[in-house]
């Protein structure tokens, strides 16, 4: 089905000569921005019902825009909706169809509104939409951590900085760890949200309207908090999509870093956990790997949602008020961003609920290592020596025990006493794992104790986010 109507374009009349065909191409939108279609019909009953109640159109003409509209949904849900160049942009080719099925009310449809108030309703209701989606993403994210984090009380691993082996932790508090960074991801999702609560239709191209219209109908209607205060920024801001932009960027770094985790964790090298074969993949000549692909895809996507936030900085970057043609180019950031948020946090919830982890394995790289060298710092600190000094002699304890490949709970009291006289029989029991976590008891630390708290702390937040989805869904 094509789109009826003549092929002039709608502010043809003060022109004498027709578009350029590689113009059209340029100027053309319709070819991303279709995607706005529903939220183009929404914005176009509200602002046709609100023209009826003020008297500029009839009911009987608004009843007829309002079934057409309705027709064009379906058209547009069941994919019989064609999209041609020629129409510029999704807001054009809906009004053609809808005088090519109406005839003459059709043509009032766009009286008080300009396509500057038009294009922006509708990209902020698409905004809001996706944000909705991605804080019901996010959640269930975040119970895949928290079920992964509950049996991860019993599993001690080290933890590491500079990627190197520093000191034991519970599996649990590591996952945590995770949990509140994508916590703050959902947080600054709903802050997002919140930008999208302000509605610029009725702001006209940008000195607003000669006419009487009711912009808190409007809003209403659409469900914003409010119509816009000036109506220069109203059509000229991308506020919204900016917000978006940044809080989805963080979110694609924080799925990208758990990513990193994972594909280091399951190589042979560290062996801490197996990805399901379901996401991972094999090598078309060697037969034995297991590779991680979903996690080595996220990675690399978060790259690209980081450059879709720095192209919208750029483009809004500079642009005098109100409107320019340089804001048509917005959408496809935020298209683009959005389709791989849509994707790889339900896939990194998937992963992280299907992870099998090697406690053993986890255990023995604690144990192996030197992980409790600051304990040693901290016992010899306990038997009054100066931390700068325990600090030293504990360096040159793990520096023997390298020189002589031997572990810190092989090392007798001949071994010990030369170092430092503080040393005493009571140093094995400071070279211990489980008593070395259990010592690390201070607020946020990694003891049984403080990680319970955490956990319990972190399913009522949990708690508390599905109560403000179901309100903001409500």
């Amino acid at each position: 089905m094509t789109a009826e109507g003549k092929n002039e374009k709608f502010w043809s009349g003060r022109f004498v000569q027709p578009p350029h065909q590689l113009f059209e191409q340029l100027n053309a939108s319709i070819g991303f921005d279709w995607r706005l279609a529903p939220y183009d019909l929404q914005g176009s009953v509200a602002h046709a019902r609100m023209l009826s109640d003020i008297g500029v159109i009839t009911n009987e003409e608004f009843e007829e825009i309002d079934r057409g509209l309705t027709e064009i949904m379906g058209e547009i849900a069941k994919g019989d909706f064609a999209f041609n160049i020629s129409d510029e942009d999704i807001h054009t080719a809906v009004e053609k169809r809808l005088a090519g099925l109406i005839g003459a009310p059709a043509a009032k449809l766009h009286t008080a509104r300009s396509r500057n108030d038009q294009v922006a309703t509708a990209f902020c209701l698409y905004v809001r939409d996706q944000i909705g989606q991605h804080l019901t993403d996010v959640v269930v994210l975040l119970e895949s951590l928290l079920k992964q984090a509950e049996p991860g009380m019993a599993v001690i691993l080290p933890g590491y900085t500079h990627l190197q082996r520093a000191q034991p932790v519970l599996l649990a508090h590591h996952l945590l760890a995770y949990f509140e960074m994508f916590a703050r991801d959902y947080l600054r999702l709903s802050q997002a949200f919140t930008s999208t609560q302000v509605s610029p239709l009725g702001a006209g191209a940008l000195a607003g309207v000669n006419y009487p219209v009711n912009r808190d109908q409007v809003a209403a209607e659409l469900g914003f908090q409010r119509p816009g205060f000036n109506s220069m920024d109203d059509v000229s801001s991308r506020d919204f999509a900016i917000d978006y932009m940044g809080a989805a960027s963080m979110l694609g770094m924080h799925l990208s870093r758990l990513a990193a985790e994972l594909i280091n964790w399951s190589s042979e090298e560290f062996g801490f956990v197996e990805i399901s074969d379901t996401f991972t993949s094999g090598s078309s000549i060697m037969p034995q790997k297991k590779n991680p692909d979903a996690c080595e895809l996220i990675r690399a996507k978060a790259a690209r949602v980081a450059a879709n936030q720095q192209g919208l900085m750029s483009i809004m970057s500079g642009l005098p008020l109100a409107y320019n043609k340089d804001m048509q180019e917005d959408k496809n950031y935020v298209f683009d961003t959005s389709d791989i948020l849509l994707l790889t946090v339900p896939v990194m919830a998937e992963i992280v609920a299907t992870l099998d982890f090697n406690s053993s394995r986890m255990w023995r790289a604690a144990d192996e290592s030197f992980a409790l060298a600051t304990d040693v710092a901290d016992y010899l600190v306990g038997k009054g020596m100066a931390f700068r000094d325990a600090h030293r002699v504990a360096g040159q304890l793990v520096r023997k025990c390298i020189d002589q490949k031997r572990a810190l709970s092989s090392m007798t009291a001949d071994d010990l006493k030369p170092l430092a006289a503080e040393f005493g029989d009571d140093y094995q029991e400071v070279i211990n794992i489980e008593a070395s976590v259990e010592r690390k008891n201070s607020y946020g630390g990694t003891s049984p104790v403080q990680v319970a708290g955490q956990l319990a702390k972190a399913r009522e937040r949990l708690e508390d986010m599905r109560t403000a989805l179901a309100e903001l869904e409500g």
